[in-house]
């Protein structure tokens, strides 16, 4: 027996020296035990990230063994500190010299400054040497333009390098402000942010570098700028990625500490290991420029407690001296949490839903940073409506689906729109990350257990089923299994609350988006509301040509409403202004039958390294290309070439087909077949997509060395 860990999330290394038995075969053998509550969401099973073999001199730089800080930065010189730990595993003293160059990332040639000093490292031991060094007009790491460096350090021991160890930096300043939020490089940046659980949907946990991509790239689209890793240390990858790409993270720790949440979560190993996991994900993600807050919690139970201060502070303290250039933070949901002392073990608070509280807050805490750490909760199924739109916002929940007009929501949560108006009202509040981003496997809310109570159904067939259910065994079996909160769906597509965000945190983007679809023949002369997300100040509806009235956002509202449209098909066509001038446009039309299937892949060049994919987004459309909203036929998909089928799914929330099986219904219009390629085998990949009675359609992907 080597070793463990018992924190899934965690990263940590095992020295496997003692144990090899050299010039024979050896087997590592690692056993996982996943066991049942022990997380609130799908935790994944098996080894869902990557595990790597490290080879070493016997002295050699430690094991996330360099720091590096930019304590003084301005457009003439950046000054880059960095301390560097050497690990001498032999039985002798070492005289080592540590020579670090600093290099713009992927480029290797002139170095941008150098340092070296000389160390002594006793036997069976570790020291750690400072050296600091000045980047003349340095490159700042910006989300517009997220440069970076490398810091490329030798150890040197009697004229020879024994070790080399890179180390990617980005040269930023960042800083909190009571009174304005966040700043980053002297800039105030507006925290537009997302919640994401570290599922990839239909492809599990299984950490996939490119399929996190995807997902930043959308989230990116949609104005996003920042990620809360929810509730646990994320992927290596995924900061490695949100470095490349510009987007600032919270990196958080736990989402229980003493007191429980589920029978077998956190809470069973806090008091041995709570430390242990602060400190390593610290030393592993603080080189990161894309890292800001630490946070040290999420909802925990403690608190309204003094003992739960006591941890809270005990945790910032871990913080502060593993890095003392970022502040913690924790997600409070207790309304109390931000008067009653607890506020204070952190050094940025943060409210779950207390919206109503902003107010109060800075009353009781005016020098303290203040942002929304988890909003919104906003429900629904992409492509879903339910009739009437009502404001009440427990409703909406019909079919085991919930309506797209993103109203509804449950008790603790709200729209979008509420918690817009409170950070508009209190602009010292310094952003938000809305819960989720991203649709995720559990958690299934509001559908999160058999109901004892009669639910909603469009066909009343399936009511009568479900109330004989009910009578006979006291309970509807529901058949929910991913969530309903995200902005976007399990496989990726934008539901309709994509615009409202896109329209808000990206208000120089000429948009403009009509909800719901316009294929309503049983709804003939019915009131079927018309809403309108738009980043446009004001715009005009039309149906079939006719004006439906021109509608000027008022102070405080986020969306444009025609509550008494009569539904006839045809044509909407809404025109948005801004500013008095044509800004943009969207159209819905009624569409005909289904008639077709199409296509279309996010990248049509993948690379034969067998983990790189290859997107698919399959429609059904008519006969003029338009998708039919409300279609289900089934699908079967077949492919050749050097590649595989690697998931399929839908986006409903309620299927529990296979995501590895080759057909699938589509779910309003849509499903996706994500593919994977061959490692070393290049060619064409062909897939094709048929269904009774449609015309079929086929895709080619390259795969390349």
């Amino acid at each position: 027996f080597v070793g463990g860990w018992p924190y899934g999330y965690s990263s940590y290394e095992l020295d496997l020296t003692p144990f090899i038995k050299f010039g024979s075969e050896n087997v590592v053998a690692i056993r996982l035990d996943n066991p049942p509550d022990s997380s609130r969401w799908y935790p994944g099973g098996g080894l869902y990230r990557n595990v790597w073999l490290v080879k070493t001199a016997p002295v050699h730089v430690g094991h996330w063994g360099t720091v590096v800080t930019t304590p003084v930065v301005s457009d003439a010189v950046a000054t880059v500190d960095m301390r560097v730990t050497v690990n001498n595993d032999t039985a002798s003293n070492v005289n080592a010299t540590v020579r670090t160059s600093v290099f713009a990332l992927g480029q290797r040639g002139v170095s941008r400054g150098n340092a070296e000093t000389n160390i002594f490292v006793p036997a069976n031991s570790l020291q750690t040497a400072a050296l600091n060094l000045k980047v003349p007009k340095p490159k700042l790491w910006t989300l517009e333009s997220p440069n970076r460096y490398v810091a490329v350090t030798q150890v040197e021991q009697q004229g020879r390098i024994v070790d080399e160890y890179e180390t990617v930096f980005g040269i930023r300043t960042i800083k909190f402000d009571a009174q304005v939020g966040f700043y980053l490089n002297g800039k105030h940046v507006y925290l537009k942010g997302v919640c994401d659980h570290h599922d990839l949907g239909p492809l599990g946990s299984a950490i996939n570098t490119r399929a996190l991509e995807r997902q930043i790239e959308i989230l990116k689209e949609m104005g996003v700028n920042a990620i809360r890793t929810s509730h646990n240390p994320p992927a290596p990858e995924l900061l490695e990625l949100c470095d490349r790409m510009g987007i600032v993270v919270m990196d958080e720790a736990f989402d229980a500490w003493r007191r429980s949440k589920k029978k077998n979560d956190y809470s069973r190993i806090f008091d041995d290991w709570h430390e242990k996991d602060m400190r390593a994900l610290i030393r592993r993600d603080r080189n990161h420029p894309s890292v800001i807050l630490w946070s040290i919690g999420n909802e925990i139970g403690e608190q309204g407690s003094a003992e739960g201060h006591a941890l809270a502070a005990a945790l910032t303290k871990i913080v502060h001296e593993e890095d003392p250039t970022r502040p913690s933070t924790a997600a409070a949901n207790n309304r109390n949490s931000g008067y009653n002392g607890f506020q204070k073990s952190v050094d940025v608070f943060g409210y779950n839903y207390q919206f109503a509280d902003y107010g109060k807050f800075r009353e009781a805490n005016p020098t303290m940073p203040l942002f929304g750490n988890e909003t919104a909760s906003t429900v629904s199924s992409r492509g879903e409506y339910f009739f009437p739109v009502e404001a009440d916002k427990s409703k909406g929940r019909v079919d085991f689906q919930v309506s797209s007009y993103d109203l509804y929501a449950p008790r603790w949560a709200t729209s979008p729109d509420t918690e817009f108006e409170a950070q508009d009202k209190y602009p010292y509040v310094g952003g938000e990350f809305v819960w989720t981003g991203f649709d995720y496997l559990g958690e299934p809310t509001p559908y999160g257990g058999d109901s004892t109570t009669q639910l909603d159904f469009t066909d009343p067939a399936e009511r009568t089923r479900t109330a004989n259910e009910l009578k006979e065994h006291g309970r509807i079996r529901v058949p929910s299994r991913s969530s309903y909160f995200g902005i976007v769906d399990l496989c990726g597509f934008k539901k309709d609350r994509f615009y409202i965000y896109q329209a808000r945190w990206r208000p120089e983007l000429p948009m403009a988006h009509i909800l719901p679809h316009w294929n309503w023949p049983e709804r003939v002369g019915q009131v079927t509301p018309v809403h309108v997300y738009t980043s446009g100040d004001e715009a005009e509806l039309f149906l079939n040509g006719r004006s439906l009235g021109r509608k000027k956002k008022e102070q405080y509202q986020y969306r444009l409403r025609w509550d008494e449209v009569k539904y006839e098909p045809g044509e909407l066509r809404v025109v948005a202004y801004k500013g008095g001038k044509r800004w943009a446009e969207d159209v819905m039309k009624t569409t005909a039958m289904v008639s077709q299937i199409t296509m279309s892949a996010d990248r049509a060049r993948i690379n034969a390294d067998g983990s790189d994919l290859s997107f698919v987004t399959v429609r059904l459309a008519d006969a003029a290309g338009l998708l039919v909203p409300r279609s289900r036929n089934r699908l079967k998909f077949s492919l050749t070439g050097p590649g595989e089928i690697v998931a399929v799914d839908n986006g409903d929330a309620t299927s529990h087909e296979s995501f590895q099986s080759p057909e699938r219904n589509a779910y309003n219009g849509m499903a996706l077949v994500v593919l994977r390629t061959k490692k070393g085998q290049p060619g064409q990949i062909r897939l094709r997509a048929e269904s009774p009675g449609l015309r079929s359609a086929g895709l080619a992907v390259t795969s390349v060395r």
